[in-house]
């Protein structure tokens, strides 16, 4: 057991998440798959709605942005023009004396991270970081695909199809969510670094002399929506990249990091990545992707700007944030919008008519979002399973409510209680849990 506070809070709250049906190590029975995860009920539930708002805010909301979902599998051509296929690599190296691999340059002192032995490594060797496959029924070399290392490329090979079928005019933007795959060296850090994972991205198309104006409204932008839903502010960093960190193509970056028990860790980038991209598809693909503006009379390429962030990352981070020890209980303090469970509904006891009228509100909830109903154990009981699992209201039918046609309702963060009309139930929550 760790006498590290911030170690052992990561190890509390990994328990937790597979105790609580958040995230399980994938294909455990068989021993697991190390960097593949699975996200139990709780924890697919908490994914999903993080995803929604960040689709409402960056796709429904705005007038300005469409939305795609491309194909994991492309012609690999695409991975050639993007460079991947030459340069997607991470140098590792393997220790001589446990025989452990690792990335080169997560090596400090040269010593190695698993056994301490130092100066015992074989030569750096570049590794390619793309899952190969092979499409068809032979497998050849004319037959290799791969499975996507990013989403963008495939908004990038879909420019001109936007263009030209949804009346956009530059500046716009295109977004997809979608599961990408990197053959990890080293996957760490729970769900954080992954070999699976998945992206919310989006790629806004503008004029060059307007890029720098859009690449500070995204970074302002995106920093502004974690803290919208619960993020705390001091944990929540927006660093700049040096020109020695950025990209070849890259005419600026700047990295949304938080602190994680394991360190400070980047959640999302937000890069200017000019014009290389569709210049590189065109230049590959013999396919003309500028842009003729009609306002301007002018054919440009436009240059990108990049928000990527990773949902995965943002899960944990939101977990991660939620989460606190108290001296009665353990809480996960989600915002009402991202937290799994929205309500749970408890009758007191299990006579008196009490769980039929508990019934009634459960039904009536869960029509409207994810409601979780309880009858078992003494009351406090469930009010801490259900702080546990970060469920904003909890709803007590109790002997009154036959008389008065009213509920108890308690707040998971105070646990002040408001007695409520059980016709009104919906409305009370309604500002709490609508988007």
């Amino acid at each position: 057991m760790s006498k590290n506070p911030q170690d052992q809070k990561m190890q509390n709250l990994v328990s937790l998440c597979r105790r609580r049906a958040f995230v399980f190590q994938s294909s455990e029975i068989y021993g697991g798959l190390n960097g593949c995860w699975d996200y139990g009920p709780l924890g697919v539930e908490l994914k999903r709605n993080i995803k929604d708002l960040w689709w409402r805010d960056t796709v429904l909301s705005r007038t300005d942005v469409e939305g795609v979902d491309c194909s994991i599998l492309m012609n690999p051509k695409v991975w050639e023009a993007s460079g991947h296929v030459q340069s997607f690599t991470d140098p590792m190296v393997d220790c001589l004396q446990c025989r452990g691999r690792f990335r080169a340059d997560h090596i400090n002192n040269q010593q190695c991270p698993t056994c301490g032995s130092k100066n015992k490594f074989t030569e750096v060797r570049h590794f390619n970081l793309m899952f190969k496959t092979h499409v068809g029924a032979l497998e050849d070399s004319s037959s290799v695909a791969y499975l996507r290392p990013e989403t963008c490329q495939g908004i990038f090979a879909n420019f001109d199809n936007i263009v030209n079928t949804c009346r956009v005019k530059v500046p716009f933007g295109i977004a997809q969510i979608g599961k990408a795959f990197r053959n990890e060296i080293n996957p760490r850090n729970f769900t954080f670094r992954s070999r699976e994972f998945e992206q919310m991205e989006m790629e806004f198309f503008c004029h060059p002399n307007e890029a720098p104006k859009w690449f500070e409204y995204w970074k302002q932008e995106r920093y502004g929506w974690y803290l919208k839903y619960g993020i705390k502010k001091e944990r929540l960093h927006l660093r700049e990249h040096e020109k020695s960190e950025l990209a070849h193509y890259a005419a600026g970056c700047a990295d949304i990091e938080y602190d994680f028990p394991f360190g400070c860790s980047e959640l999302e980038g937000i890069a200017n990545r000019t014009d290389y991209d569709l210049k590189k598809h065109s230049e590959f693909s013999k396919k003309d992707l500028s842009y003729f503006d009609q306002g301007l009379n002018e054919r440009y390429f436009p240059y990108v700007i990049e928000p990527s962030a990773g949902a995965d990352r943002a899960t944990l981070a939101f977990l991660v944030d939620a989460y606190e020890e108290e001296a009665e209980r353990t809480v996960l303090r989600f915002h009402p919008k991202i937290a799994p469970i929205k309500a749970a509904v408890f009758p007191l006891v299990n006579k008196d008519g009490m769980p039929e009228a508990a019934q009634g509100i459960f039904k009536t909830l869960k029509k409207k979002w994810n409601t979780f109903y309880d009858d078992k154990g003494a009351v406090g009981r469930r009010y801490r399973r259900q702080d546990e699992a970060g469920t904003p209201f909890c709803i007590t039918v109790d002997g009154d409510t036959a008389k008065d046609q009213s509920v108890t309702v308690r707040h998971r963060d105070s646990m002040a209680q408001d007695r409520v009309a059980v016709d009104r139930v919906v409305e009370f929550l309604s500002p709490y849990l609508e988007a």
